[in-house]
């Protein structure tokens, strides 16, 4: 791709979401979700190939029957409240409309079929994107409705988002529907707290963005599409696979990792708010997403490839891909847990 055209769409991504940041007013909002998407869908149709093509259509639709739900919901609040602000979200029916919009948008389960199917169409760049910066604008609406929403409806949306990313990656063998899963159960951990502590929610969605991170750019160093991809990786690459794999349980919520400090501060959320069922259900859940972070850990760091690497030169081979955003976001992904309480002082 043309580097002008790249910088024009990348900075289109940027203003997209900053405008649906800034903006206070439900049109404006919907303009800056619109830029994202459209600003996107080169980006992932740019392989010329029928998969990222047929991703990019799927995504494409989905996005512009959010976008529709959510203008659609605004203009029902207008006519019956006479209200445009976001943070006047008065009618039942609009804020229903508004929140299943927003699911849809990010991927909450019961709508987050279109997820694992449009991201094992993209390169593992265009899906980090996807994973990571595409779910910002869409959050900043969902935490400013969030008191105008049933609890209920938020609850239920948290528990199957949990049930669904943890059951549906266990049966997969492509690593990026396994991360499509894995993003489906994080965005259930945020979304059932975020009626009790938003700055939870917040907190989990910066550990998720720097977790996944990790993830995507240590898959695209070592060029793994797939778990049998990672049983060879170990004899090329030793030192990325044991962060790697560390990443991976960190995605999981194993301590002393990052990843356990949002799970941690969750359920005791959920312990104090006297919710300990909703909270050892989610826990359970959890085990479920980390039964299939064991299996790629157990695939790249315990398995010897049958076909035994007879050549000395791969690993040898001088790496050209930046390291540098790998290495910070793997540092804050496995080393964060000890400074929690200096962190609980930033957000509260």
């Amino acid at each position: 791709m043309n580097p002008y055209v790249l910088v024009i769409l990348l900075s289109s991504l940027g203003l997209g979401t900053t405008l649906t940041f800034a903006s206070s007013h439900w049109l404006l909002a919907w303009m800056g979700l619109e830029i994202n998407t459209l600003a996107i869908i080169p980006l992932m149709a740019q392989q010329h190939h029928p998969r990222a093509v047929e991703a990019t259509i799927k995504y494409f639709l989905t996005q512009a029957t959010a976008a529709a739900m959510i203008l659609f919901a605004a203009t029902t609040n207008a006519w019956m409240m006479g209200e445009w602000d976001i943070n006047n979200l008065s009618h039942p029916l609009a804020s229903t409309l508004v929140i299943m919009a927003l699911a849809l948008k990010i991927g909450l389960a019961p709508l987050h079929f279109w997820l694992p199917e449009v991201l094992q169409g993209l390169s593992l760049t265009t899906g980090l994107i996807l994973s990571t910066w595409q779910k910002l604008a869409p959050f900043a609406l969902i935490i400013q409705v969030a008191p105008t929403i049933d609890p209920y409806l938020l609850s239920s949306l948290g528990l199957l988002s949990t049930l669904i990313g943890g059951w549906g990656g266990l049966n997969q063998v492509q690593l990026r529907k396994i991360l499509a899963y894995s993003s489906i159960a994080h965005m259930g951990w945020m979304i059932i707290v975020l009626q009790f502590a938003p700055q939870l929610t917040l907190l989990a969605l910066g550990t998720y963005i720097f977790m996944t991170t990790t993830a995507f750019l240590s898959f695209k160093m070592s060029s793994a599409t797939k778990i049998n991809t990672l049983s060879l990786a170990w004899a090329k690459t030793p030192t990325l696979m044991a962060t790697t794999a560390l990443a991976l349980l960190s995605l999981g919520g194993l301590p002393p990792l990052t990843g356990f400090m949002p799970k941690w501060l969750i359920l005791q959320e959920l312990a104090k708010q006297e919710l300990p069922l909703t909270a050892t259900v989610m826990a359970l859940m959890a085990l479920l997403s980390l039964y299939f972070y064991l299996r790629l850990c157990y695939a790249m760091a315990l398995t010897i490839s049958p076909a035994s690497i007879n050549s000395m030169m791969p690993w040898r081979s001088s790496n050209t891909q930046s390291t540098l955003i790998l290495a910070l976001s793997t540092t804050i992904t496995l080393g964060l847990l000890p400074i929690t309480p200096a962190i609980m002082a930033l957000i509260t």
